[in-house]
Formats: structure tokens, C-alpha cells, sequence
């Protein structure tokens, strides 16, 4: 975010919270004196109000659902249609299939499989190349083309499915589902049985073929299994000009490298928020949103009137807290 106070700046700081007990140890490391300051200045607003259902557990995360709101889209838990968006910047609007079709995006992972449980590491960390993407996605076309779905290649870890029975099914996205068991996470509704079948193809064209075997000599993790998410016909977008996403929270959180995302979180108070705080300060319309793994919610600024002013000082709780209850 620029230093100069722009129209209108809105911060959005996604993984700003953890629900786990390492997490929340983490929590009351931080030392967030610009926020401290900065939510003294702000009033939350209704946003993201509380539901039954809010919790670590849905399938979208908080930061997600907020995003896709922003983008003006209808949806629900697990139906927010970002593969469409993503196959969109990637440059596939029409190039292959025109039959307008629903989307679903289509990830390489590697599956950990433990002693009690499979847990899906994040994407990232393979450091796929484009020549060993495109080498298993083109063993893979085949089995999907004779199914009657359509495969199409984005990126590294970006593939992209379209089949009429996208249209409306649920499923994790990747953020809720990096590090965490597995069987939290799998579908079960009808529509991926045979999706479950090409997946199954998927691991055992890939099991040993030399690409892996390849990775696997040079220690490098194996590409074992793929990821459906973000599934939905297309929508319009409305542009987010004005709104500023923060997202170095999320590595350290998802590989719960909790020392590294205190750090991050230390840098973002004496970075954006910092910076976001001097705005306020200067009179500035600012918005800020913090989305932790059950909530978000969003200030902006309080009423100008003195008593509201001090009222809101007297009730105001510290970053910290404020963290904990998302």
C-alpha cells in the first residue's frame, strides 16, 4: 500500500488467527502495537455476522467467502465459483470448450500418508516445474476425455475440469484442507464418484512413472494425488480496486511454522498496518478486515461525535483478543 493516503484504503489480512492450541499459544506471542492503536480508531461493523455453522470446519475459509461477496458473486459454503475466475486469468475463457460447461480446479498434491491418517501437503512445496506439469497432465487427459470431462492446463498447479456436474458441488478448498486429515475433507456426494474413480486412475498412472521416480531420488516430494475445488459455472467479477489482500500469514499457518507467522504477523503491524494507521490518523476513510479460520470481520472508522470517540476507547479490547475470537 502506498505511503500517500489514497481515496479510500481497505485492508484485508487473510490466516490472521489460528483455532489450533499451537495457534493460540502463538497468539499471545504477538506484540501488535500499530494495531492495538489502529482498532482504537475503528468500530466493527456487522460483516461476517456469527452463524451456527462458523467454524473451522466449513469448507470455505472466512477470507474466501468475504472475497467472493466483494466480488459480487452468489454462492454458499464450498460453492463459491473460483475456478471459473482463476481459468479466466489464466487465459481459458472459451479456448478449448465452449459447450459452458460448469468449472472445477484441478490441483497436483502430494498425499502424506501417516500411520492414523492422509494429510495433503501444501502444493507449493513440490515446486512443480511447467515440463513435469504438463508430463502428468498429459497421462492424465486421456482418462478424463474418455469420461467425457474436459481437462484443460492453466498452470504448474493450476488444471482446470469442466463437466455438467460441477454445477453446484461442494468442496474443501485448498486452504482448509493443507495439513489436516483428509477424511475431514473428501466429498461424498454422489456427483465425485467418478471423479474418485479418475483420481484413483491418477495415482496409479503416476505411481511409478520416472518423473516421480525422478523427484523421489532427488528427495523431492511425488506428485500422488490431485485436488477438485472451487467448482461453479462462471459469474461476473466485480473488480476489488480499492481493497489491499494480505496473504504472508497464510504459509507459515498452513505448516504451522508458528514461529515464522508471529514473525509475519510482527511485519505486517510495522508495514501496512502501520501505514494504515497513519491514514486513519490523518482522517483518511480506512476499512480494515482480519479473517481468522472461523470469522472475519471489518472496522472502519467510529463516529466522530467525543462521547462515542470515548466510549468506544473505554470498550476497546486488545488486538490480541480481538484475534482470538476469529
Amino acid at each position: 500500500m502506498p505511503d500517500h493516503a489514497p481515496a479510500h484504503a481497505h485492508l484485508l489480512i487473510a490466516h490472521a488467527s489460528a483455532a489450533s492450541a499451537a495457534g493460540l499459544a502463538a497468539l499471545k506471542a504477538l506484540q501488535l502495537p500499530n494495531l492495538d492503536a489502529l482498532l482504537g480508531r475503528l468500530a466493527p461493523q456487522g460483516g461476517m455476522p456469527a452463524r451456527p455453522d462458523d467454524d473451522e470446519y466449513t469448507l470455505s475459509a472466512p477470507h474466501e467467502r468475504v472475497l467472493a461477496e466483494a466480488h459480487g458473486w452468489s454462492g454458499a459454503d464450498g460453492r463459491w465459483p473460483w475456478a471459473a475466475a482463476w481459468a479466466a486469468d489464466d487465459g481459458l475463457r472459451a479456448d478449448h470448450d465452449t459447450s459452458g460447461a460448469p468449472w472445477g480446479l484441478l490441483t497436483p498434491v502430494h498425499w502424506h500418508v501417516g500411520s492414523d491418517q492422509i494429510a495433503l501437503v501444501d502444493p507449493a512445496a513440490l515446486a512443480l516445474t511447467e515440463a513435469e506439469s504438463r508430463t502428468l497432465f498429459d497421462l492424465l487427459k486421456p482418462s478424463f476425455d474418455a469420461e467425457g470431462w474436459s481437462l484443460q492446463w492453466g498452470a504448474p498447479l493450476r488444471w482446470y475440469v469442466r463437466h455438467a456436474a460441477l454445477a453446484d458441488l461442494p468442496s474443501a478448498s485448498l486452504d482448509r484442507a493443507i495439513g489436516r486429515n483428509l477424511d475431514l475433507w473428501l466429498s461424498d456426494a454422489p456427483q465425485t464418484r467418478k471423479l474418485r474413480r479418475l483420481q484413483v486412475e491418477a495415482q496409479m498412472l503416476w505411481h511409478e512413472h520416472a518423473l516421480n521416480e525422478t523427484r523421489e531420488a532427488a528427495r523431492q516430494l511425488t506428485v500422488n494425488s490431485f485436488w477438485l475445488s472451487g467448482c461453479g459455472a462462471a459469474q461476473p467479477r466485480r473488480p476489488l480496486a480499492d481493497l489491499d489482500v494480505e496473504w504472508r500469514l497464510r504459509a507459515p499457518l498452513l505448516a504451522n511454522e508458528w514461529a515464522d507467522w508471529v514473525a509475519a504477523w510482527h511485519a505486517l503491524d510495522a508495514g501496512p498496518i502501520a501505514t494504515l494507521l497513519r491514514h486513519a490518523e490523518a482522517g483518511a476513510p480506512v476499512t480494515l478486515t482480519l479473517c481468522g479460520e472461523r470469522l472475519a470481520q471489518t472496522w472502519t472508522p467510529r463516529p466522530r461525535h467525543w462521547f462515542s470517540r470515548l466510549l468506544g476507547r473505554s470498550r476497546q479490547a486488545s488486538a490480541v483478543a480481538v484475534l482470538e475470537s476469529l
